[in-house]
């Protein structure tokens, strides 16, 4: 971490659509230059300034101008800061340098990444380099894939408590959700399938639940690509779109902590099946917004989401815990999820070393206990 720094975070991409979130977020709650030092960031002053003032942001909110594909100008921003949380995506279309430049000066990195084709080619590149400056690397600190890395992470602590230590057996199941994906995430999963495209060894690497530990391969996974019936929820339940990047999520944060739940462990998110209609993301398809558009503040305010981890011992005993936000997914509970990782990565974790972290595995129950205090995510014990 760039302890000397001028500022705690700097909002990268802050005059796009969920850049803003996450700056407006950090104007409601924190204010400007108190207990948390940020600043907006983005191309274009002009742009900058005008997204300041519809935000209703004071006048003296600190801006920072810095093309993606400067590299002069990233690393002059990288040094103001603590951290850059950074919503400007797809990454493996506009992130190489900003990670690099982070990478290099020590400075924190939080991104939304669901991108594993790139996430495992930063592991690769930077993980030496910034254990070496102390940069922390995190990717997925959003929707994808904090309810579902801590939900897991969570079950486990409540599997020592109530089962006497660690499960091998998880399983993730979305209960219910409403609201959408956000027009970067979709952009991210056109430029990943534009990827794979070009380079077809990427579909391995995708369909590898261990994509994201180098060095290990664990035992086969539930495959979770089928309708079946779920005996512990009594309901039936399908696969779900966010698992080939949430999966990889978790078992990278078991690798981390030195498989705190073994090098057997198995994990797979399902969606509970609604007759006739699969619950899937709203706005799928024709109807998906672009870049930088996304719904209302009544439609984000009216979003939730309700997640299920059911922890599994070797003797059939089990734990359920729940995790549930209080916005959409994409936008709103995202939005406050990355701000509150960024704030309890340099706030809480300053002697955290560096590398490619996990939100989990580098904060664990610190990050739980602010995204429930601060962001309107529960974590509770079911059964």
């Amino acid at each position: 971490m760039n302890s000397n720094a001028e500022f705690d975070l700097i909002v990268y991409g802050a005059t796009g659509y969920t850049g803003r979130l996450v700056a407006e977020y950090l104007a409601q709650r924190y204010g400007i230059g108190g207990d948390v030092k940020w600043a907006m960031a983005g191309r274009s002053a002009a742009k900058l300034a005008q997204v300041r003032d519809e935000m209703g942001a004071p006048g003296d909110t600190p801006m920072v101008v810095a093309d993606a594909d400067d590299a002069a100008e990233l690393d002059a921003m990288v040094r103001r800061a603590k951290a850059i949380v950074t919503t400007v995506g797809p990454y493996q279309l506009y992130g190489d340098k900003l990670v690099a430049a982070c990478a290099a000066a020590g400075t924190d990195y939080l991104d939304l990444c669901g991108e594993p084709n790139w996430m495992a080619q930063v592991i690769a590149t930077h993980d030496a380099a910034a254990k070496a400056s102390g940069a922390r690397i995190l990717h997925s600190c959003g929707f994808d894939s904090i309810p579902f890395e801590l939900g897991v992470y969570f079950v486990e602590e409540a599997a020592k408590a109530k089962l006497g230590g660690p499960v091998p057996r998880v399983k993730g199941r979305l209960r219910a959700m409403q609201g959408g994906l956000s027009g970067g995430t979709a952009a991210s999963g056109a430029a990943t399938m534009a990827a794979i495209q070009k380079d077809p060894s990427l579909i391995a690497l995708m369909m590898n639940p261990f994509a994201l530990t180098p060095g290990f391969q664990g035992p086969d996974q539930p495959p979770g690509n089928a309708v079946e019936h779920d005996p512990d929820l009594g309901v039936d339940v399908g696969p779900f779109m966010m698992a080939a990047i949430n999966t990889k999520n978790v078992h990278r944060s078991n690798a981390l902590m030195g498989h705190p739940w073994g090098t057997d462990f198995a994990y797979d998110e399902m969606s509970v099946v609604v007759p006739g209609a699969p619950i899937e993301f709203t706005g799928m398809g024709e109807g998906m917004p672009k870049p930088g558009e996304g719904p209302s503040k009544a439609e984000r305010e009216a979003g939730f989401y309700d997640i299920a981890f059911i922890g599994i011992a070797r003797d059939g005993r089990k734990v359920r815990v729940s995790v549930k936000g209080d916005r959409d997914p994409g936008y709103g509970s995202t939005s406050k999820m990355l701000a509150e990782a960024a704030i309890c990565l340099i706030k809480d974790r300053p002697d955290l070393g560096g590398g490619v972290w996990t939100p989990g595995a580098a904060m664990g129950m610190k990050l739980v206990d602010r995204l429930q205090a601060n962001a309107g995510l529960t974590f509770a014990v079911e059964s």
